[in-house]
């Protein structure tokens, strides 16, 4: 923890329409206790965590609710040099417009998805829907593993377990998640213990963790096409965590995990194949067009504990 932090803060601005209410439930839905919060408050709704700075972790806080708009309040390192405060501020505030997707073009997407029968009236609903992205991409890739299988609420308990357990910096009750590094060198065994684990997928985070300590970077910087081959040589890793992952991480705005159990049920059919199928016309917006179709089938009623 920083001995002093310096707060500034910022009016992120992205094109309308904003649909920042499925965007905060989607991430309130998926926040892990102890290492994020997000809540409602008058007229609007905010989410705060911290997210990898050069100077070290960053405290951020977004506050939905303005139109065309996201604030976000960081408390950053006091202690950096002046010259290179605005580079880390900058570098924050790109992260954070690519976590709320605030780069996102309505106006080519939404028109394009309305011109489906089965989309048009959840784009209706939710007209300049974002995708939520990642503020790090091996936390984003362990969350994905501890909720292969089961509920997500099952999922964000596991998560809350291994940050209490293993987790970094610790800034207003809020802790870094778990480094490569340390998880890398925890036994699968201790792991299962400590976080409730089945013995398989602890060895899988434990694999997980080992390739990203040894140099596997999964991030947006990072190719696509290596990364996800080397994701699918990991113990316990398929198709959807690696598809999930390209949405989530990577950005990639017609990727698609077709063997989504959510997604299955709400198109009403029974495959990956079919799923696949029906998708087809979507690209290149599937990513949205799964949003929707989540949006709808998971995230309408979310809210924090």
């Amino acid at each position: 923890m920083p001995a002093l932090t310096r707060s500034v803060r910022h009016v992120l601005p992205c094109a309308e329409p904003f649909a920042w209410q499925p965007l905060f439930r989607a991430l309130a839905a998926h926040a892990v206790p102890g290492v994020e919060r997000a809540e409602y408050d008058d007229g609007g709704a905010w989410v705060e965590r911290l997210v990898p700075a050069p100077s070290g972790p960053a405290l951020v806080r977004v506050r939905f609710g303005h139109p065309g708009a996201v604030e976000a309040e960081l408390s950053l390192d006091g202690a950096t040099p002046a010259k290179a405060r605005g580079q880390e501020e900058a570098a924050v505030l790109a992260l954070v417009r690519r976590w709320l997707d605030l780069e996102a073009d309505p106006a080519v997407i939404d028109p394009f998805l309305s011109g489906f029968d089965l989309l048009a009236p959840l784009v209706a609903v939710s007209r300049g829907l974002r995708v939520p992205g990642s503020v790090d991409g091996f936390e984003t890739a362990v969350q994905t593993v501890l909720g292969q299988q089961v509920s997500l609420a099952a999922a964000r308990t596991f998560g809350a377990r291994l940050a209490a357990s293993y987790g970094g910096a610790e800034r207003d009750g809020l802790r870094a998640f778990p480094s490569p590094e340390e998880l890398a060198a925890v036994p699968p065994s201790e792991l299962q213990l400590a976080v409730g684990l089945t013995h398989a997928r602890a060895r899988t985070v434990t694999a997980l963790a080992g390739a990203v300590a040894s140099g596997l970077e999964i991030s947006p910087e990072a190719d696509a096409g290596s990364t996800r081959s080397a994701l699918l040589a990991l113990p316990g890793v398929g198709p959807w965590t690696a598809d999930y992952l390209a949405v989530r991480v990577f950005g990639d705005r017609d990727a698609y995990p077709a063997d989504d159990l959510v997604l299955k049920r709400a198109l009403g059919v029974a495959t990956a194949r079919a799923a696949a199928a029906l998708s087809e016309p979507w690209r290149p917006w599937r990513a949205y067009a799964l949003f929707h179709l989540w949006t709808a089938a998971a995230y309408g009623a979310a809210r924090t504990e």
